[in-house]
């Protein structure tokens, strides 16, 4: 299905050679990003990154080719946005509702060093008697490095906010037994995919390789973290900032998982994680704010 609705309102947002505007899968809006150095899209569904790429590199994230793109659906691939809850959560979506809903374009702007910025709000009709009143925005910034900041605002005036937060990273790598993860050593961490409880192990290695179905939360992981990928001859840096989980995720073939994901794609991906989840929650006062940042870059190997 086509939409024609969505240029009128977005236009003014446009800024010649750097930001235009798309239909993009099932007619969903998408922002195409472009600098002297790389390129980006994203979709409001979700203000979902579902791009990003370096001129001369292949693609730095991950998309699945069965990814549904459709109202009410979650983006597989790119960089989710989980919140205001990580994971399960009983008679409710998982991971949260702000990765199905679409988001509000408030700002682009062509930034002195050739970048671009771009701003979005998570609309005011999420809100609900389960929560205080909040405001939720997410900032991207493209240069020859993606940075993205989630900023929860807590605008009640007498309620905490208790929420957890993650951006739920897709990395596109050569081949999964070629690719070393490296900043987790000497961590704790739950497994879950030893079972639904999270057996509490320690990373013993100098750097961590997938060799199976992984499903790990580092709690009070705070540094940054290297993928080392031999195939595509690059190191990405995954660089954190308030963010005090680290979540590392691969389904292999044995996790089972919607029809969006094909099996055989876990070769080519690695989630590795940045936020704060389960035990690091966060719990704003009344007035208060937090920024969840995260820069992805990349070097050669």
């Amino acid at each position: 299905m086509e939409m024609t609705s969505f240029p009128g309102r977005l236009r003014k947002f446009e800024i010649p050679g750097r930001v235009t505007f798309a239909n993009g899968n099932s007619g969903l809006p998408k922002i195409n990003v472009t600098t002297g150095r790389s390129t980006a899209e994203i979709y409001l569904h979700g203000a979902h990154i579902t791009g990003f790429q370096k001129n001369g590199e292949p693609p730095l994230l991950f998309m699945s080719r069965f990814s549904q793109f459709a109202a009410g659906k979650a983006i597989r691939g790119g960089v989710p946005i989980c919140f205001p809850w990580f994971g399960p959560r009983e008679g409710d979506v998982m991971h949260g509702f702000a990765r199905i809903t679409e988001w509000n374009l408030i700002e682009t702007a062509a930034t002195p060093d050739g970048g671009v910025t771009v701003r979005f709000r998570l609309p005011s009709t999420t809100a609900n008697a389960a929560w205080p009143a909040y405001r939720a925005e997410f900032v991207v910034a493209v240069t020859d490095q993606l940075a993205m900041e989630l900023i929860a605002t807590n605008e009640s005036a007498d309620r905490n906010f208790d929420f957890e937060n993650c951006l739920h990273t897709f990395f596109a790598v050569g081949d999964i037994r070629d690719v070393s993860i490296a900043g987790l050593k000497g961590a704790p961490f739950d497994d879950f995919a030893a079972g639904a409880g999270g057996a509490r192990k320690v990373e013993n290695d100098s750097v961590l390789r997938i060799t199976k179905e992984t499903n790990r939360v580092y709690p009070d992981a705070t540094g940054t973290v290297e993928i080392h990928d031999k195939k595509f001859q690059r190191t990405i840096r995954v660089g954190k900032f308030n963010s005090h989980s680290t979540v590392v995720w691969n389904p292999w073939t044995t996790q089972k998982l919607p029809d969006d994901f094909d099996p055989a794609e876990h070769r080519q991906m690695v989630c590795v994680e940045s936020g704060n989840v389960r035990q690091n929650k966060l719990s704003l006062a009344p007035g208060k704010t937090a920024g969840l940042k995260v820069v992805l870059s990349s070097l050669p190997l």
